[in-house]
């Protein structure tokens, strides 16, 4: 009983499927009693038949013209047969659930028309690459043979030619183009022939969104979502390659638009090489496809530009890399890579990487990595990371991380991070947040410490101290002067300072500096050494006091005496330790504020 009420259920069920697949089969056999049309566009025609015939119609709205005008009159006719008033013999149509799809019909491919063999040591294929849906000829197509390194371009009108040498004994044409699928055609090796390729163009859709990044650079997967009426549909798009090398002014200059064009088409082919001997782009034995080839070895005379390099190159001026290089790399100019960079690269003048570089490059003027940098950057001029830093940047003017250097920036001018979390040492540092050290002239961090201290002491009664870094480590510009008509004297100077704090409004502040003193000639020389030690109690948010001990140490060669000028420095509790040294305790007290 249990196995033929098991039966019963499943020959229901089987009846059930049958009969709704032979429902979802007959969209196109419905018969619909009466239509007349005059002059509506298509676009509402196609609703009519969708409430009429209750169901959906789906297509591509780049071919068909929704706005063409449409004039017909049918009694009974199947819709299949309307269909066919509307659009034979351009569009065929297609069932799916409850949807019609309508497609334009493809244009038949046609193969060799015309062939003979050839008796050089080169056959010649020739022809006109054509879309599938519209039959229209397509401009500056690529052709290429994969195995062989040949290629080609088609014309304004959509023609080719393109020879290969008759000892390959098998040979296929690969067809690439923007926005079309690839589409690889065999063809019979040694003979002349005349061929049409139809390639199939990639659907694109209206109403389009894309989800763009909040960074400056773009991630690896976008998102695409296409909406209609009653649903959406979300795609995920990951980077494959990319034109960023022939977007750039120098590849604009150097490369011709027939390569750059090679380079929109070709983004999907890549093929490696041991090695490449080059003289200017694109004279090459990797042929005018040099740029879709990863060499082992490349040597270019003048320059050479090929989709990278896993191994060892070397340019006369310049390297382009559409993609990685791996190994090294050195250029009498500049070298440039499309994608990172695992090892070491060298140029007289410039290193860009559009992606990141992991390794050691040096410059003579700069290196300019677009996004992040681990390992050493050496350069005359500026070094820059358009994203985070992590290892050594030194230069003789900037470096620039523009998020985080965990490591070391070292400039003879400028460093700067957002964030930093090492060292920086220049004569200007610049930081939006600090948890490092920087030793510099002037020390700017956004988040850190910046005060403004006013103060006296036992030789001038005016001193005002300028306080910027972090609490770990501050640069301190300095200058005072002693308002008197008897005793005037002048200073300036530098100093480094650690601020440690005891309580919430108490803390102690330990200071070095160095001070040259005017006392009324610049021919000699008074320079003023100081170890402070000040007590700190906050007093607001902004303000505070401070006084402390001060440990002096004073050289001087000025043995005379210049009328209204400080006599004795100091003239009390000293301690000589030669003609032109002596020490002394004094004292300090002031107010700051920030």
């Amino acid at each position: 009983m249990r196995k033929s009420g098991m039966k019963t259920i499943l020959s229901a069920l089987l009846i059930i499927c049958l009969h709704l697949n032979g429902v979802a089969q007959q969209l196109l056999q419905k018969t619909i009693p009466s239509l007349e049309i005059t002059r509506q566009p298509l676009s509402e025609v196609l609703e009519i038949l969708s409430n009429k015939g209750d169901f959906y119609f789906s297509y591509n709205s780049n071919t068909i013209k929704k706005d063409s005008l449409v004039s017909l009159k049918a009694n009974n006719k199947t819709i299949r047969e309307i269909l066919d008033m509307l659009f034979k013999p351009y569009f065929e149509y297609k069932e799916s659930g409850n949807y019609i799809i309508l497609r334009r019909v493809p244009v038949k491919l046609t193969l060799i028309t015309n062939s003979s063999l050839s008796e050089d040591r080169y056959y010649s294929i020739s022809g006109y690459v054509l879309d599938q849906q519209t039959g229209s000829s397509i401009p500056y197509a690529s052709i290429y043979e994969q195995k062989w390194l040949a290629s080609s371009l088609t014309n304004d009108k959509g023609y080719f030619k393109i020879k290969l040498k008759s000892r390959y004994r098998n040979a296929a044409l690969t067809v690439s183009k923007e926005f079309y699928e690839d589409t690889t055609v065999p063809i019979k090796p040694g003979y002349n022939q005349q061929l049409t390729i139809t390639i199939v163009p990639i659907e694109t859709f209206e109403n389009t969104y894309t989800v763009s990044p909040d960074d400056y650079f773009a991630p690896d997967s976008i998102t695409l979502i296409t909406r209609s009426d009653s649903f959406y549909t979300k795609y995920t798009y990951r980077k494959t390659d990319s034109v960023k090398v022939e977007k750039t002014r120098i590849a604009g200059l150097l490369l011709s638009a027939k390569q750059k064009i090679q380079s929109v088409n070709l983004k999907k082919f890549f093929v490696a090489r041991p090695y490449q001997l080059s003289f200017f782009p694109p004279l090459s034995t990797n042929g005018r496809l040099n740029a879709q080839v990863v060499n082992k070895f490349s040597v270019n005379a003048l320059g050479g530009y090929s989709a990278g390099v896993d191994g060892v190159e070397f340019g006369g001026l310049f390297n382009i890399n559409k993609k990685n290089m791996r190994g090294m790399q050195a250029a009498g100019i500049f070298n440039l890579a499309g994608g990172y960079v695992k090892g070491a690269q060298f140029a007289g003048v410039n290193n860009t990487v559009l992606d990141s570089m992991h390794g050691f490059e040096a410059a003579g003027v700069g290196n300019f990595v677009k996004r992040k940098v681990t390992g050493w950057q050496v350069a005359g001029v500026y070094n820059y990371a358009a994203d985070s830093a992590k290892g050594v940047q030194i230069s003789g003017v900037v470096n620039v991380a523009r998020k985080t250097i965990n490591g070391v920036q070292i400039s003879g001018v400028i460093n700067y991070a957002r964030k930093l979390k090492g060292a920086q040492i220049g004569v200007i540092n610049i930081a939006d947040s600090s948890s490092g050290l920087h030793f510099g002239i002037i020390n700017i961090v956004k988040n850190g410490y910046h005060t403004l201290a006013i103060s006296a002491n036992e030789l001038m009664n005016l001193n005002v101290d300028i306080k910027t870094g972090t609490k770990k480590l501050y640069s301190n510009l300095m200058g005072g002067m002693n308002i008197s008509d008897t005793a005037k004297l002048y200073s300036f100077g530098f100093g480094i300072g650690h601020y440690g704090k005891i309580s919430r409004h108490t803390g102690i502040t330990t200071e070095i500096s160095s001070q040259y003193l005017y006392r009324g000639s610049w021919d000699y020389t008074n320079l003023l050494n100081k170890f402070k030690l000040n007590f700190n109690i906050h007093i607001g948010k902004y303000i505070s006091v401070f006084a402390g001990p001060v440990v002096n140490v004073f050289y001087t060669d000025q043995q005379i005496i210049i009328n209204k000028y400080h006599k004795d420095i100091p003239s009390y509790n000293t301690h000589r330790f030669s003609d032109k040294v002596t020490g002394w305790i004094g004292w300090n007290a002031g107010i700051s504020i920030f």
